[in-house]
């Protein structure tokens, strides 16, 4: 990839990085905090100075510019030739995170493969409240605590994801017709989830800068649009932030619910395959990454 090529994707995914964390880098600078957008920098350990940082993906070979190789010459895991080229050390990649690449694989194959499930209505978070006097953000419940606790006592819980039913309250956790597991997360995710899709913004991450720029980003965005739905759809008031409440103890909240999570699957499922082609070709199981040919690939001229 010609150098003018390079610095300009960069720019451009730079600009875009910064306006989709300048929020919360503002309410971080003055102590603020926002219980719906915070979530992801917070949960997810998500640091906005790794998030701008442009990567070509693997194969890509950055030729260097006048002034010198390209920054990511002194990133972690990658190398630079002798006339200055660098591209991604998929061999330094996988001798660090090669057991993460194949479980990640394994999760985001064997999601993609079952029918997606819509009939949770968001209950995981109502289930986090269950019974429970103190609760993980300090906002008021719309129904108040024994409302919020009949809806639960109403409505069949069915979370597949174990992140989220690990947050259970003890008293809500057997009301759960399943009960997920770290070992089972491969067996049990499925794709209509909204932690699931939500999660895909973290797999980018821990694949690192075998990941596109632009597809972590699109990661990081459906997270972002996932968790508005998610908060909308829980228990918690949320006109403090002039957000309107999706209320699934309704059957018109309920309809709404499904109508945006089925959208948030789709989306999904196009990024989930685009992740899963680069643990495929970290694994071998399309051309190698770390081979050099004659001929060297370039993207964008």
């Amino acid at each position: 990839m010609r150098p003018e090529v390079w610095q300009e994707r960069g720019r451009a995914h730079a600009e875009r990085a910064d306006a989709l964390t300048a929020g919360h880098r503002a309410r971080k600078a003055a102590g603020e905090r926002h219980a719906i957008e915070d979530f992801l920098f917070e949960y997810y350990s998500t640091r906005p100075s790794l998030l701008r940082r442009w990567h070509p993906g693997g194969g890509v070979v950055l030729e260097p510019a006048a002034a010198g190789p390209a920054p990511h010459a002194a990133w972690r895991w990658y190398r630079t030739d002798d006339d200055g080229a660098v591209i991604l050390d998929v061999d330094g990649v996988m001798a660090d995170r090669g057991d993460t690449v194949r479980f990640v694989h394994r999760l985001l194959t064997a999601t993609a493969g079952r029918p997606p499930f819509t009939g949770c209505f968001g209950l995981h978070e109502w289930a986090m409240v269950y019974r429970q006097g103190e609760h993980r953000h300090p906002l008021p419940l719309r129904l108040g605590q024994l409302g919020t606790d009949a809806v639960v006592e109403a409505h069949p819980v069915r979370c597949s994801h174990f992140d989220a039913f690990r947050f259970f309250t003890p008293a809500a956790a057997p009301l759960n017709r399943l009960q997920p597991t770290r070992s089972a997360q491969v067996d049990l995710e499925q794709p209509g989830c909204l932690h699931a899709a939500m999660d895909l913004h973290k797999w980018a991450g821990k694949l690192g800068p075998a990941v596109p720029g632009e597809l972590t980003l699109d990661c990081f965005e459906l997270a972002r649009d996932v968790r508005l739905l998610d908060m909308q759809a829980s228990p918690y008031d949320l006109s403090s932030y002039g957000q309107p409440a999706v209320a699934v103890e309704t059957p018109e909240g309920r309809a709404e619910y499904v109508r945006r999570q089925r959208g948030f699957a789709e989306r999904a499922t196009g990024l989930r395959s685009r992740l899963a082609a680069v643990c495929e070709e970290l694994l071998g199981v399309r051309a190698p990454l770390a081979v050099r040919s004659p001929v060297r690939r370039t993207v964008g001229g």
